[in-house]
């Protein structure tokens, strides 16, 4: 009985050997196949996604693109590529990929819901750099208020350094959909202060004094021409508009300049500048 119940086990034994080998015979080809395919597609891929990422680089080089964008493009581009070959190695080697591009698809939108404040930013970011309102070192400012010396340019917020030396971080979500005035960009900047001198001044007397305190300043421009403009009647004075144009890094040593010498010739010109007055009548019953 024993020697029967050995001789079913051997040959139960050596049954499972050969539909084993039967197996390995069968797909041991295909499965060494797809292992061999699917190292050359590692290889090729590699390989090309190197050259694609070389040719970004030049690109962005010749289209001086800015450096922050240039590094997050980068990111995704290469991100995206190994994702793909990725991809297409499991599926080589014949996983099922359907379950795994739906939960992508599904971590990615719980993704964005969870973070739609900052993907406004991230897309705000994308218009500034790639539109290029302002650069690093403009002086601007948004109609929400934010102004000051750009430092630095991120993908979800930029920087500012202001006159009061602090840095103000502003998200670009509210900084792309604000109106942006760019002092700098143009190169020049112009100064435009209000003088008010009394009604009883000769304002062609005080225009005259201004241009000349104006064509001794060292800094300002004579191209475009200086400008003085009667503005308004105002309640108590008449407003004088000092418009003079100078290079960015002297402009606020100019402005300064001006205001304390056009003062000095108004009050050496015997003209005034009134303080705000109100004249009151007083009516009596006879």
């Amino acid at each position: 009985m024993q020697n029967e119940g050995l001789s079913a086990n051997m040959e139960n034994i050596s049954n499972y050997w050969e539909k084993f080998w039967t197996a390995a015979i069968e797909w041991g080809p295909r499965i060494a196949l797809s292992l061999v395919s699917s190292l050359l597609i590692l290889l090729i891929g590699s390989w090309l996604i190197k050259m694609i990422m070389r040719y970004l680089t030049g690109m962005f080089e010749r289209r001086n693109v800015d450096l922050s964008l240039r590094k997050f493009l980068s990111t995704l581009v290469r991100w995206a590529l190994n994702i793909i070959l990725f991809i297409l190695i499991i599926t080589q080697l014949g996983v099922q990929t359907s379950a795994f591009v739906a939960m992508i698809g599904a971590a990615g939108l719980a993704i964005g819901l969870a973070l739609q404040g900052s993907l406004g930013n991230f897309a705000g970011g994308i218009l500034i750099l790639t539109l290029k309102p302002f650069r690093v070192g403009d002086f601007i400012q948004s109609s929400n208020g934010e102004s000051g010396t750009v430092k630095e340019i991120d993908i979800f917020a930029t920087k500012l350094h202001t006159p009061q030396n602090q840095l103000v971080v502003v998200p670009n979500g509210s900084l792309s959909n604000s109106s942006i005035t760019n002092f700098t960009q143009l190169g020049t900047r112009r100064t435009w202060f209000d003088i008010r001198v009394s009604y009883s001044a000769d304002l062609r007397l005080a225009k005259q004094v201004l241009l000349e305190v104006i064509a001794k300043n060292e800094h300002a421009f004579t191209d475009p021409a200086p400008q003085i403009m009667v503005t308004q009647l105002g309640d108590s004075a008449v407003n004088l508009s000092v418009r003079v144009t100078t290079s960015n890094d002297k402009f606020w040593e100019m402005q300064e300049q001006l205001i304390i010498d056009c003062k000095a010739a108004l009050d050496k010109a015997g003209i005034e500048i009134p303080f705000p007055q109100r004249d009151i009548h007083i009516r009596t019953k006879g």
